[in-house]
């Protein structure tokens, strides 16, 4: 039982103290190196390069680095440099239009690194120098632009811009991937309030313009239809007459249709003008004469309103007979 004790923590001990203290020891003293995916390891010792390691995977340093293999993490430098793809977004880079208004443009773009020496040796900050690049080439190959294209061509102008750049971001060690326009906007708020001004004005002249159109063909509609049914009533006013005329030239063929038809006539017109009739019996000629001489004695008294309505709404009485002549 005390050997297997003995031999578990041992075991124990060896596996997970041992084993990681004695892979520290062989990484200090140069022995082996294991590269990361993305990732690329430059050896410099007394200001010289000894390798570049860019393939993920272990390798064996003393075959790489010979017999500085030992002391190169003593007296030597390892930088481990980033070869992934990085991605960076310029704000509202100022740029003029051809119409000289003052415009901004974000800018996105990728980039990543392709030799590392350069980009260790070559430049100080690359990174900064790399958007400082991207912003003049915006700013220069953009400029003078019209403000129509600006606003529409996206595509031409970032191909415009990765073309001024890659050749420059190449002698850094860097490679710019894809330069999108991703937004174009004003950057004079006076200017975007005019411009939003000019466009409600428009479209309220627009507006006017439709109604005051529509109004328009609504009149000339109605003054075609007027015309043509004061078109039609004319010609029924000019044939009416000859109706008519037609129509009392058959009546008067037969001569009691027609002495019938004159009688219901004058009822009628009597009973529309709501004139006051006095029935005199036959054969009485004084009350005919004292009837006569009161109604041109007497003043005609003004009717009340509300009498004149009621007489208004009052039917017509019927139309009064004619009293037989004597013979």
């Amino acid at each position: 039982m005390e050997q297997f004790v003995t031999g578990f923590l041992a075991t124990f001990f060896g596996c997970f103290l041992g084993m990681p203290f004695l892979l520290w020891l062989a990484r200090a003293f140069g022995f082996y190196a294991i590269v990361r995916e993305g990732r690329c390891h430059v050896y410099v010792l007394f200001g010289k390069i000894l390798a570049v390691l860019k393939e993920p995977g272990i390798y064996f340093l003393p075959w790489h680095l010979g017999m500085m293999a030992p002391v190169i993490h003593l007296l030597g430098t390892c930088y481990e440099v980033d070869m992934r793809i990085d991605q960076e977004y310029l704000r509202s880079q100022p740029v003029n239009s051809e119409e000289g208004a003052p415009m901004g443009i974000g800018i996105w773009y990728e980039m990543f690194i392709t030799d590392p020496v350069a980009f260790l040796f070559k430049n100080a900050n690359p990174q900064a120098s790399l958007a400082a690049n991207v912003c003049s080439a915006t700013v220069r190959c953009l400029s003078n632009m019209k403000l129509g294209d600006m606003l529409e061509d996206r595509h031409e102008m970032s191909q415009r811009v990765r073309q001024e750049v890659s050749s420059q971001s190449a002698d850094w060690g860097y490679r710019v991937g894809s330069v999108y326009i991703r937004k174009v906007h004003f950057r004079d708020a006076r200017m975007i309030g005019q411009i939003q001004e000019k466009v409600v004005n428009r479209l309220r002249q627009v507006t006017s313009a439709i109604k005051q159109d529509g109004a328009n063909q609504v009149s000339i509609i109605t003054s075609t239809a007027e015309n043509q049914a004061a078109a039609e009533f004319a010609k029924a006013a000019a044939v009416r007459p000859k109706i008519v005329g037609e129509a009392l030239r058959e009546i008067s063929m037969d001569p009691e249709i027609a002495a019938a038809m004159f009688e219901i006539l004058e009822a009628q017109k009597l009973a529309e003008s709501q004139a006051r009739i006095t029935m005199i019996p036959p054969g009485t000629p004084l009350l005919r004469e004292m009837l006569a001489s009161r109604a041109l004695e007497a003043p005609a008294e003004p009717v009340p309103a509300d009498e004149a309505a009621r007489e208004a709404d009052r039917p017509p009485d019927p139309a009064p007979t004619r009293s037989p002549k004597r013979r």
